[in-house]
């Protein structure tokens, strides 16, 4: 849950706000099962297939999740080193600190918004159906 907040006045563009405990709980295992799944699947599929194409398809496809990644880790790290003290309350179990809100910079948050769209994509992948764009329809070819 990303919120809307306000600026000082003359700013032009609103800041998004996120509570310590969907970083903590939501978004960092969405991540981690999503590092899980480039290392324990698409590599693993890609060493092991022999047709040509779809071995180029799933290295392609490694190489776009392993980016995105490592530009939501730069973010995700950034807004950690932000938030240590938030952080390590919620850790510890201080009172109210999971539920913190942190107030997201522009890299940030498309970093969340990041997390969250590859998490989805990664289980559409999973799944056998890869969501092609809009009006695309759906790939049905097993990953």
């Amino acid at each position: 849950m990303i919120m809307q907040g306000s600026l000082p006045k003359g700013s032009s563009m609103s800041k998004e706000k996120i509570p310590v405990h969907v970083v903590i709980h939501d978004l960092v295992p969405k991540l981690k099962a999503t590092e899980r799944f480039v290392n324990n699947t698409l590599m693993i599929r890609s060493e092991h297939c022999y047709d040509p194409v779809e071995k180029t398809r799933l290295d392609e496809l490694s190489t776009e999740f392993e980016l995105e990644i490592a530009m939501i880790r730069l973010n995700l790290d950034h807004l950690l080193r932000r938030y240590a003290h938030e952080f390590s309350g919620a850790v510890e179990g201080r009172e109210g600190a999971e539920g913190a809100m942190l107030t997201l910079d522009e890299n940030e948050a498309v970093a969340i918004e990041s997390i969250r769209r590859l998490y989805q994509r990664a289980h559409e992948l999973q799944t056998g159906h890869e969501w092609n764009g809009p009006g695309q329809g759906r790939d049905e070819r097993p990953i």
